[in-house]
């Protein structure tokens, strides 16, 4: 026999908000954004099987924090906004710092003996200064979770949300990991590490527009 929250799960109500999840979950995790540049690049560095524990901790820390603010983390930031205003700004520096290190790395041999991909803790801790994620996660919640089984809805989404993540990112590394075949000239690597820092960089604009939660 069905409990009530297996009842709610299943209304029509939120059967209909499934495909429009569905495609605003693949459109924010398949468009440039930190993530993905960071992954193109590591996968230029370290090539794919390296770049898989960023992969995944990329869906698990997003996955964790739209369970995270759903269950009413997000509601801090509508109650204190400069908090988040500060988040927004650690983020950016943060990002900055990321994309400097991008910029002046070397060939992909000579960087991938001297350095390590980002870990698995690593990349799913680093969803909560990435701004594109928070975006996407407030999005989810305020749009996509109707009421009631709150939590049961949050983690079928959570879920949905971690398999989608993995599957588009994993093709941002791919492409890196192709590109790789082809970035043999030191003055080709400082120019593409250079572009994926600009891009890092740009997709900071449009996100960092919204100052509020």
């Amino acid at each position: 026999m069905p409990t009530p929250d297996t009842v709610t799960l299943l209304s029509p109500a939120f059967i209909a908000l499934l495909g429009p999840l569905v495609l605003f979950i693949f459109a924010n995790s398949i468009t440039p954004g930190p993530n993905n540049v960071m992954l193109t690049a590591s996968g230029v560095t370290f090539g794919f099987r390296r770049t898989i524990p960023h992969i995944i901790g990329i869906g698990f820390g997003v996955a964790v924090m739209l369970i995270l603010i759903g269950m009413g983390v997000g509601s801090l930031f509508q109650r204190y906004p400069a908090a988040y205003t500060a988040l927004q700004y650690a983020a950016a520096a943060y990002l900055l710092w990321l994309a400097w290190k991008i910029a002046h790395a070397g060939p992909a041999e000579a960087a991938s003996s001297r350095s390590k991909p980002m870990t698995f803790l690593q990349a799913a801790a680093f969803q909560w200064v990435n701004p594109k994620a928070w975006v996407m996660a407030l999005g989810i919640v305020t749009t996509y979770t109707p009421p009631g089984a709150v939590f049961a809805h949050l983690a079928l989404i959570a879920a949905i949300c971690l398999i989608i993540n993995a599957s588009t990112t994993s093709i941002w590394a791919a492409f890196g990991t192709a590109l790789r075949h082809y970035l043999r000239s030191p003055v080709v690597v400082r120019r593409f590490n250079r572009a994926m820092a600009l891009l890092l960089v740009a997709s900071l604009y449009p996100i960092l527009m919204s100052s509020h939660p």
